[in-house]
């Protein structure tokens, strides 16, 4: 006897405009991302926001990706950084991504690296933009 995995719920009409139904209605389409309920979406964020590391972040971006077909890029804006919000998180456009997470991943980020600096500095780092000093 197998089991379905539980899907997440739809959105009420005209609060998002994530596409749950193109993709449910494609039978071609990668439908992972419809695997992120909502309690998971809590868990995520959580651990999103407690990140321990770059690497602890980079291993989450390619969980994220491996898991849900999410790619998550954070790297320094172009212009100069001198707080967290220089640092651009950007996710790919992708069809059952809700619009709400879509805003809430990159904050779970952000305040991560606002509690524990030393990421931020990694990922400057990694970049080149500390180089000198």
């Amino acid at each position: 006897m197998t089991s379905t995995p539980a899907l997440r719920q739809p959105c009420p009409p005209g609060a998002c405009d994530c596409g749950r139904e193109q993709l449910l209605d494609n039978p071609n389409s990668d439908a992972r991302i419809l695997l992120l309920t909502r309690a998971e979406e809590t868990r995520l964020l959580e651990r999103l926001e407690n990140l321990e590391s770059l690497a602890d972040l980079e291993k989450m971006q390619q969980r994220i990706y491996a898991q849900l077909g999410v790619r998550i890029a954070v790297a320094p804006g172009f212009n100069e950084v001198r707080s967290m919000r220089g640092i651009g998180i950007q996710l790919d456009a992708l069809p059952g991504l809700c619009r709400k997470t879509r805003q809430a991943i990159p904050t779970a980020i952000r305040r991560a690296l606002e509690k524990r600096p030393e990421i931020a500095y990694g990922l400057l780092n990694a970049n080149d933009l500390l180089r000198d000093t």
